[in-house]
Parts: structure tokens; C-alpha cells; sequence
């Protein structure tokens, strides 16, 4: 065998990767690839959680990076399976849709010169008293099989044996080749939604605003291609979120029954305000993105004076719920503090109780009995560093602890509007109230329209490629020496086909309809046939088996006993 060469090993490698075998690996190889973007945590999606399993693997973890198992969706191997799918495709269909162009502008198939072969078959015999020619019936027969919907093609009408070919299913593989453009289609609107979409995080405490600009993130991901002249300039305020739990079952008390966010919202700086409410699984859509509700929780209105009494801290805190009673962890940071920085950390409990031994707990989601539980610490909180910071974690390694259960002065324990003075003349610290909060996811995709339509299509191309069928139909006429018309006729599907035996029968209920309707036939002893329609042996005859045809026999028979039709 000669060589292949550069050139040809390029063919070579091309015939491979266009092929349908290699797509359908790809996409296989694609899903699986997807896999670890499950099971490890993803640094776009969350740095914080990727950073502590670094630190609890120090032996597996650096590999698993090195590995980009933690960045699954932007990692060469994901993309390179990707684009080599991307290409697979077009190249798979492109030819194939020139191909098909083709067959569709050719003529239907010759007829085949023993239909009696073709897996259904069947003749019917006309009357010459129908005044039908040979030329006149393939006529009629051509117009009925384009009525129902074939393509035909009328044969030899000036011959002895005209005939008809027609052939309908062409649907079936343009249903093919939409589902896989269509596929592409997705492949390339996601890539789109990928570059230029963004998603953010943000938590909106009752009677605050959020507005659409960089800044007002809590936590931001651009994609690739992102800019900030992208950002609708909107804005939201939460008005008020309510919560309604279930006060009725006995198994399920204090369960969560809905939450309602009521939200001011305004398209732009110019525009009118109006009121919107937003649910779980109910976003609201605002500027081309969709913001969902997430999460809730209750944010504690704390005052904070430092050891000069000055207010170092005011305003609400949020508190991360850890249970379904909104036992929440609070963390309060108070950097302007002088003369040292003042830092708290504990729980808020909605509804405190205390247990057999005297500790605190939340009896009840709903605020009966708010409560705050802290230790407090002076000295460097790190902040004027410019280190990012987790600001739900306090970091005590630089603190100095000054109230706790495990100190003579005890921790820190506050109804509403309770205050408590520091040791030491540090300051103090005041809870003057409960506002609740909700957490926002904020999504933009300009390509989730065309990610659903091409999803859409595709299925629609789907469907037509599996539940429409490619049929072929041949029709032929020919005339008796007693002047009737033979009809013979053959139906062939491409592929599987379990409904062709099915179409062979309309098609004939149709010939018959057309041809034997009313007329009348004579017996082979000159007696008037008075039965139905299609249900005498001269009028129809039906063979389903290679070989000689019922009328052949007829004849033959009609030749050996001496009798006339």
C-alpha cells in the first residue's frame, strides 16, 4: 500500500473526526468530562470552598488543580472536547444536507421491473367497462398519490406498460438534520452566554437598594468577554419580605410554608417605579437579567460604641440561619473602633429558650423572643491590609478575648433593646431591633432565547426523524387482451417501517375507490356478478408473494377451461 502522505493523512484524520460514529463519541466523551465539575468544588462558583479543600488536601489537592479539576468548564481538555464536537458536527452536517438537497430535486427511483418482490404488493384488475386506458389510469393514480403528499413521477404513458414512481418521508431526514443543526445551534449559543453573560449575588436587608452597577455586588462572575457597559442601570429596593410558617401539622410545625419578597423596582434612573413581588421559583426578569430569591434570614440591628463613645457601628447585620428554627450565626466587625477595633461573634435566636442545661437554643423560626449570644474581642480585626476577608468569619488570632462563657465575666446576652457595656471601658453594644433580609441570585444570559429555541427545534427535529417514515410507491398499468386494466403495484420503506403494510392498504382502499366503485362485473359463465365492490375474485386480486401474479393464474385458467370472462 502506497503511503498516505501529509495531505492524505490530513483527509484521513478529517473523514474520521466527520463522521457520525466520532460525534456520538464526543458527545459521550463530553458528558463524562462534565462529571468532575460535580464531584469537586469549582473555583468560578465558589474560591472559598476550593481554598479550604486545598487546605485539608495538601497531598491530592495541588494535583487535582494541576489537573484543572477545579476549573472542569473552562479547562483545555473540557474546551478541546468541546470545539472538536463543535467541528464534528458541521462537518457531519454539511455534507449530508447537500447530499439530501440533491435527493430531493432528483427524480423518484426507476420502476422496478418485478414489483412482486418489493415487501408489499398487490394488483387490482379494472373493468373495460370503466373506459380507462392504461396512460389514463397511471394518470389518476399519479394525482391521488400526490394528494397524499407524495412526489411522483409519471413513466413511458406513450408505452405498453406506463407507470408511476413516487416517493414521500423526505421530512424524516430534514428532521434529521435540524435536530443536529439545532444542536449546534446550542453548542453555539451557550459558548455566547458563556462569553457574555454574568451572574452576582447580593443581599438586600429590608428598606435597602440594590443597585445594578459592579459595586453593588456582594460577589460578582464575569464571563470571558464581559464589559461593564453591559449592566442594566436598575435598581430594587426590598420593602418588606414575609415568611409564613406552618402553625398547623404536627409533624411539620415551624416549617416554612412561602416566602414573598415585595420589591420596588425601577427599569432605569428615568423611569416609573412600580411594585413587584418575588418568589422562590418566580423571578422577576429586569433589564435582561433574572433575579431569583435564594435564600432569607433575619438581620439584627446592632449599635456599637467604642471606649471613646462614639458610634463606631449602627445599622443591620446579617445572620447566616444554620437550622430550621434560624438559629444564626452572627459576626460583627467594628474596624473604626477606637481606641482598639471591636469584634463579636455568636448566635441570634428568634425564639430563645433554655434547656436542661442552661443553654440557649431557638424554639420558634418567628421572632417571640429575639435574642443575641456573643463573645466579644478587642485589637486587630486585619482589615487595613487590603486582604479580602470572609465577612462571616471572625479571625481572633490578633484579638484578645474580653467576654465569653469561659471568662469571668461571661458572654455577651441581649433582648431587644438591651444594651451591654464592655469590660475593661471598651465600649458597648446595643440590639435595637430585627429587620430580615433576602438573598438575590441575579443571572444574564443574551443567549438563553436562542439556547431554547434551538433546544426546541432540535426536539422537533427529533421527533420528525423518528416518527416519519421514507416510502417509495410504484404503479403499473397494463391492458388485458379481454380490454381490462391491470394495475400492479409495490411500496418499499427506507429502513424500519412498521406502518407499511398499513399505507398498502389506504393506497388500495384509494385505487379501489377510484376504479371500482359501482361497476359491475360478469362471472366466467356469462352470469352477472352482483357482489360488492372489490369483494368478486375479477374484480381485485391481492398477492403478497414473488412470482406470477393472481391475474397471470386468472388467465391461465381462464385459457385452460375455454370460458370467456
Amino acid at each position: 500500500m502506497p503511503s498516505l502522505g501529509p495531505l492524505g493523512l490530513l483527509r484521513w484524520a478529517w473523514t474520521q473526526l466527520t463522521s457520525m460514529r466520532t460525534a456520538l463519541l464526543l458527545l459521550l466523551l463530553l458528558a463524562v468530562a462534565a462529571v468532575p465539575g460535580s464531584l469537586f468544588p469549582q473555583r468560578p462558583a465558589n474560591p472559598a470552598v476550593v481554598t479550604q479543600y486545598l487546605e485539608d488536601n495538601p497531598d491530592s489537592g495541588p494535583w487535582l488543580d494541576r489537573f484543572q479539576l477545579f476549573d472542569v468548564y473552562s479547562s483545555v481538555w473540557f474546551s478541546a472536547i468541546y470545539l472538536l464536537l463543535f467541528i464534528s458536527l458541521i462537518g457531519c452536517v454539511i455534507p449530508r444536507a447537500k447530499a439530501h438537497y440533491r435527493a430531493m430535486r432528483s427524480k423518484p427511483p426507476r420502476t422496478p421491473k418485478r414489483l412482486s418482490r418489493l415487501p408489499e404488493y398487490g394488483t387490482l384488475a379494472v373493468p373495460a367497462s370503466s373506459g380507462l386506458t392504461a396512460a389514463s389510469a397511471v394518470e389518476q393514480a399519479a394525482q391521488m398519490l400526490r394528494k397524499r403528499g407524495y412526489r411522483v413521477d409519471v413513466r413511458d404513458l406513450d408505452g405498453d406498460r406506463p407507470s408511476v414512481g413516487a416517493e414521500r418521508g423526505f421530512a424524516k431526514e430534514v428532521g434529521n438534520l435540524v435536530f443536529h443543526t439545532a444542536l449546534i445551534g446550542v453548542l453555539v449559543s451557550i459558548a455566547v452566554g458563556g462569553l457574555f453573560g454574568y451572574s452576582g449575588q447580593k443581599i438586600v436587608v429590608e428598606g435597602e437598594s440594590f443597585v445594578n452597577t459592579l459595586v453593588g455586588y456582594d460577589s460578582f462572575t464575569p464571563g470571558t468577554s464581559f464589559t461593564e457597559e453591559q449592566l442594566a442601570p436598575y435598581s430594587l429596593t426590598l420593602d418588606k419580605f414575609d415568611v409564613q410558617f406552618d402553625r398547623e401539622s404536627q409533624t411539620h410545625y415551624g416549617q416554612p410554608l412561602d416566602f414573598a419578597a415585595t420589591m420596588t423596582v425601577k427599569e432605569s434612573p428615568d423611569a416609573e417605579e412600580h411594585t413587584e413581588t418575588l418568589k422562590v421559583n418566580a423571578p422577576l426578569t429586569i433589564g435582561g437579567s433574572r433575579v431569583y430569591l435564594v435564600g432569607n434570614g433575619y438581620a439584627p440591628v446592632v449599635t456599637v460604641r467604642d471606649g471613646e463613645g462614639n458610634i463606631a457601628l449602627q445599622g443591620p447585620v446579617v445572620s447566616v440561619p444554620s437550622d430550621g428554627m434560624y438559629t444564626s450565626l452572627m459576626v460583627i466587625k467594628a474596624p473604626d473602633a477606637k481606641p482598639d477595633q471591636l469584634g463579636f461573634v455568636g448566635f441570634f435566636l428568634p425564639t430563645a429558650m433554655l434547656d436542661d442545661q442552661d443553654v440557649s437554643y431557638s424554639g420558634d423560626p418567628d421572632p417571640f423572643n429575639p435574642q443575641l449570644n456573643l463573645n466579644a474581642y478587642y485589637g486587630d480585626l486585619g482589615l487595613d491590609e487590603g486582604v479580602p476577608s470572609n465577612v462571616y468569619v471572625l479571625d481572633t488570632e490578633n484579638l484578645t478575648e474580653i467576654n465569653s462563657r469561659n471568662l469571668d465575666e461571661g458572654g455577651i446576652v441581649l433582648g431587644a433593646d438591651q444594651t451591654y457595656e464592655l469590660p475593661e471601658g471598651k465600649g458597648s453594644i446595643s440590639f435595637d431591633g430585627i429587620k430580615r433580609y433576602a438573598a438575590l441570585d441575579i443571572h444574564y444570559d443574551p443567549a438563553k432565547i436562542w439556547v431554547l429555541g434551538f433546544a426546541t427545534l432540535s426536539l422537533a427535529g427529533l421527533a420528525a426523524s423518528l416518527f416519519l417514515a421514507r416510502r417509495r410507491i410504484w404503479i403499473r398499468t397494463g391492458t388485458h387482451e379481454d380490454g381490462r386494466i391491470m394495475v400492479e403495484y409495490g411500496l418499499l420503506a427506507r429502513g424500519e417501517d412498521q406502518r407499511l403494510s398499513s399505507e398498502a392498504a389506504a393506497v388500495r382502499s384509494l385505487l379501489e375507490k377510484q376504479w371500482l366503485a359501482g361497476s359491475s362485473t360478469v362471472e366466467d359463465n356469462g352470469a352477472e356478478d352482483t357482489s360488492a365492490p372489490g369483494s368478486g375474485e375479477h374484480s381485485t386480486n391481492r398477492h403478497t408473494k414473488p412470482g406470477a401474479s393472481a391475474v397471470d393464474s386468472k388467465a391461465a385458467q381462464e385459457k385452460e377451461t375455454g370460458k370467456d370472462s
